[in-house]
C-alpha cells in the first residue's frame, strides 16, 4: 500500500485551483458573495464523489455546504473537517490585494485565512481517493459562512455534526513553525451604544449632549480595564451623518478575550456593570456571541496531537501545539469534549491585512499532514 505521505501533491496544480477561490471574494456580510464561493466549493466536493448538501443560510448570512464522502461505514462515527469560507476581506480588496505569486510566497484575500488550507484538505481527501486508499473512518467536510464573526448563524449547525464524528479537524491557518493549535482561550463579544441629545452643533452646542464624545470616554474606561487575565478592546464604532449636528446615537463593537473561562466571566460582569446614565447619555451594553474555553488538556485531543507529531517527524518537523488567542470554530467542538485539532491549514502572514500570503512550501506540507491523519485515525 502506498505511503499516504508520498503521494503526488504538485504545488503548481493547487495554486492554479486556488487561484478561483481566492478571486472569488467572498466577505461575511455579502451572503451572496459567499454563496459564489459556496457553490465553488461543492462543485469541487461533487466532481470527488462527495454527496454534497446545500444548507441555507439564516440570520442574514449565506448557506453552508456539507459533503459526506464514499465510505463502506459512512454513517457512522467518522472525521470531520470543518472550516469556513468568509473573509475579512470587502469586495474589491482584490484591486490592492491581487492573487500573484512571488518566489516562495503567495498573496491574496483569505488565502491564508483559511481558504488555502480548506482546499488543501480537499486535495488531500482527493489524493487518497486517486491511489485507492480508504481512509479507516469517514470523512465529512463542513463549510461555513460567518466565522469571522462570531458563528452567530452556524454554531449549532457545528457542533450537530461534530457530535456525529468522533475526530475534528480545523484547517484553519498553521503557525510558523508548523505547529497547531490544541487549546483556544475564550471569547465574549459586546454591541455597544450611547444615546444623547441632538442640536444644532454651531448655533446650540450647549443644548447637546454628543453620543459620540460619550462612547470615546467608554472605550477609553473599557480598554484600560485590560490586565493579565482578560483583555478588552473596541474595533468598530458608528456615528454620525452631518458634522453640524451634535449626535444622538453612537454604536461600538467590543471584544473581551480570557485563557479561563472564570476569567471571562468575570470580565463580561465587569461591561454590563458599566450600563448606566452619566452627564445625560444613557449607555448600553448587550452580550453578542461568545466562544468557551477549550482547554488544551482535553484526553481525546492529546491523542490525535500525538499522531500528529509522529506524521510531522516523518515529514521532516518537530511539531509543537499550544492552546492561544483567537478564536475559531474549534472551540465549540473542543469545548464539548470530542477530540480536535486546529491550525493544520497553510503557513504565512498578514491574515486580515493587506499583506496576506502564504508560504507556497506549505501546501504540500499540509497536504501530506491532512492525508496521514486521515488514515491514522482510528
Amino acid at each position: 500500500m502506498m505511503n499516504p505521505l508520498e503521494l503526488p501533491f504538485d504545488t503548481d496544480e493547487m495554486l492554479a485551483g486556488l487561484k478561483p477561490w481566492i478571486e472569488c471574494e467572498s466577505p461575511t456580510w455579502d451572503a451572496a458573495a459567499v454563496d459564489r464561493m459556496m457553490d465553488m466549493a461543492a462543485y469541487r466536493m461533487a466532481t470527488m464523489g462527495a454527496q454534497v448538501e446545500r444548507i441555507p443560510g439564516r440570520m442574514g448570512f449565506g448557506g453552508s455546504v456539507r459533503a459526506r464522502f464514499p465510505h463502506k461505514d459512512m454513517g457512522k462515527p467518522g472525521i470531520l473537517i470543518s472550516g469556513h469560507m468568509d473573509t475579512v476581506h470587502p469586495i474589491g480588496t482584490l484591486d490592492v490585494l491581487p492573487f500573484k505569486r512571488e518566489g516562495d510566497i503567495c498573496y491574496g484575500p483569505g488565502l491564508m485565512d483559511m481558504k488555502g488550507g480548506n482546499y488543501v484538505a480537499l486535495e488531500a481527501i482527493h489524493q487518497l481517493a486517486r491511489a485507492a486508499l480508504e481512509t479507516p473512518l469517514p470523512v465529512t467536510v463542513l463549510f461555513t459562512p460567518d466565522e469571522e464573526v462570531g458563528t452567530p448563524s452556524t454554531r449549532d449547525l457545528i457542533e450537530a455534526e461534530a457530535a456525529r464524528n468522533a475526530y475534528v479537524l480545523v484547517p484553519e491557518p498553521g503557525h510558523d513553525d508548523g505547529g497547531v493549535t490544541i487549546g483556544r482561550y475564550a471569547i465574549a463579544r459586546f454591541n455597544l451604544r450611547t444615546t444623547g441629545q441632538p442640536s444644532h452643533a454651531g448655533a446650540r452646542l450647549k443644548d447637546g449632549k454628543s453620543a459620540i464624545a460619550a462612547m470615546a470616554r467608554r472605550i477609553i474606561e473599557i480598554e484600560d480595564m485590560t490586565d493579565e487575565d482578560c483583555t478588552f478592546s473596541v474595533g468598530v464604532i458608528h456615528a454620525g451623518q452631518w458634522v453640524n449636528c451634535v449626535s444622538s446615537s453612537c454604536a461600538a463593537e467590543a471584544l473581551s478575550m480570557a485563557k479561563k473561562q472564570e476569567d471571562l466571566d468575570r470580565g463580561v460582569e465587569r461591561m454590563l456593570a458599566l450600563q448606566g446614565t452619566q452627564n445625560g447619555v444613557e449607555f448600553t451594553v448587550e452580550r453578542g456571541v461568545t466562544r468557551p474555553v477549550w482547554r488544551p488538556d482535553t484526553p481525546g485531543t492529546a491523542k490525535i496531537f500525538e499522531i500528529a507529531k509522529e506524521i510531522a517527524r516523518e515529514i521532516g518537523f518537530e511539531m509543537k501545539g499550544r492552546s492561544q488567542g483567537g478564536g475559531s470554530d474549534g472551540n465549540f467542538t473542543g469545548a464539548m469534549g470530542i477530540p480536535t485539532l486546529d491550525s493544520l491549514g497553510v503557513r504565512g502572514e498578514g491574515l486580515h491585512t493587506l499583506q496576506e500570503h502564504i508560504k507556497v512550501d506549505s501546501l504540500t506540507e499540509r497536504a501530506r499532514l491532512m492525508a496521514g491523519l486521515l488514515m491514522r485515525l482510528t
